[in-house]
């Protein structure tokens, strides 16, 4: 009964999502992060038998995040010196922490870019400024990148952000939110600019105000700083309407910031990278072209440990 126990205990104690082995894992905050609740539940995988596939596949969906860490998913070939911040969806309520996180990684990597995972506050975190938890994780983690530039064989001007649903407003968030920490300064990290170099969202949500149509959500205010971006929604999108993207891409022509956006007639929400047959699932070939138009990756790629 005793060794029963005790088993149970250390499964309790178990992080309910690793990264796999050889990935380098720091915490955000050295301390606590910004109002941190007291005795927070521990973070659970809380995917059940009855919730939907992807592609045939099951998914993480992680939730009680109250340690907001980032995971470094470094490429094993030819390193661009190009680095994307992934912020995976659910709706400030869980994160697809495998769908639209560790499997983004995984396909950056084969295109010579170095990820960086942010997991990040759930639930009650956003959308901004509802809360600012999750804005507060995405301006450190991004300062926390370009401060480990060097040892992590980056380009400190390369550091672009990708994200989707809660996530993709996340993204748009930190692009248009960067002039000032929503915290105290921490350390060095929150001396260097959190600001993007370049946005990736796809298939964003809580983007679009309801009135007048079109327009932007206020606290998402895009002006000639913002970075470039590219857009990726399916039109018959009914969790995060394509408006979303309509509207993020015609704020940025209006101020002439470069913006790409691909919207296709079908697809739905929340598949992540997985192929199907339906078209909007080859977006990533999209998005690599993309970065390569715009100058991110390309010829003047850094090779390995540089």
């Amino acid at each position: 009964m005793l060794q029963l126990l005790l088993l149970v205990t250390l499964a309790a104690q178990q992080p309910a999502w690793q990264p796999a082995p050889g990935h380098l894992s720091i915490p955000v905050w050295p301390h606590e992060a910004p109002g941190a609740p007291a005795n927070a539940p521990p973070e659970i995988d809380t995917t059940t038998a009855k919730d939907n596939l992807v592609a045939g596949k099951p998914l993480v969906r992680l939730g009680h995040v109250s340690t907001p860490t980032l995971t470094v998913y470094a490429p094993t070939g030819n390193n661009t010196g190009t680095a994307v911040v992934v912020f995976p969806g659910g709706g400030y309520s869980i994160l697809a922490i495998d769908l639209e996180g560790s499997e983004v990684c995984d396909w950056l990597n084969s295109n010579g870019v170095t990820c960086v995972l942010l997991k990040y506050r759930v639930p009650g975190s956003g959308p901004y400024p509802k809360s600012s938890a999750a804005l507060q994780d995405a301006q450190r983690a991004v300062g926390l990148v370009r401060l480990h530039a060097a040892e992590w064989h980056i380009d400190p001007h390369r550091i672009g952000v990708l994200g989707f649903s809660a996530g993709g407003h996340l993204a748009a968030a930190v692009s248009t939110n960067f002039e000032t920490r929503l915290y105290p300064a921490v350390d060095a990290a929150d001396q260097l600019s959190c600001r993007p170099d370049f946005t990736v969202l796809v298939y964003p949500a809580y983007l679009v105000a309801p009135e007048p149509p079109l327009a932007l959500r206020p606290d998402i205010h895009v002006t000639a700083r913002t970075p470039p971006a590219l857009l990726v929604q399916a039109e018959d999108d009914e969790a995060a309407p394509v408006e979303n993207s309509i509207a993020y891409y015609l704020a940025l022509k209006q101020v002439k910031i470069p913006a790409e956006m691909h919207l296709y007639a079908e697809g739905g929400h929340g598949y992540g990278l997985r192929r199907t047959k339906l078209p909007v699932t080859g977006w990533p070939g999209e998005v690599e072209r993309w970065l390569r138009t715009v100058g991110v990756v390309g010829a003047d790629a850094l090779p390995p440990g540089k």
